[in-house]
């Protein structure tokens, strides 16, 4: 949640033209990691969790694509970049392991 909140304030400075655009596109992406996980979770099978880790994956790979083209149309400056693309880079390592984890239990199945 701490990335969602980061993305908020960042796109905050975004121009207002891009509201219903880009800044939308990266906000539902930041928020689709906690709310994938979260989901996930609360599945209670193990195949279902990494699925749904796998979206929260793909969410932050989308999010760093946004935040380069964000970069490169003048909307934020590399240095804001650098900080968010440092928070997604460790919740992509944290993601691994869990799923590293996961792989390792025997594939429950929710009922």
């Amino acid at each position: 949640m701490a990335l969602a909140k980061m993305i908020y304030a960042l796109t905050d400075k975004f121009p207002e033209r891009e509201r219903f655009g880009l800044t939308s596109q990266i906000r539902r992406a930041a928020v689709s990691v906690p709310s994938n996980i979260a989901e996930g979770q609360a599945r209670h099978g193990t195949r279902e969790f990494l699925q749904f880790l796998s979206h929260a994956s793909g969410s932050l790979a989308e999010l760093e694509t946004q935040l380069l083209l964000s970069e490169e149309l003048g909307f934020c400056q590399q240095a804001d970049v650098l900080n968010v693309n440092a928070c997604i880079s460790e919740l992509q390592k944290m993601i691994a392991a869990i799923r590293k984890t996961l792989a390792l239990q025997p594939l429950a199945t929710s009922h």
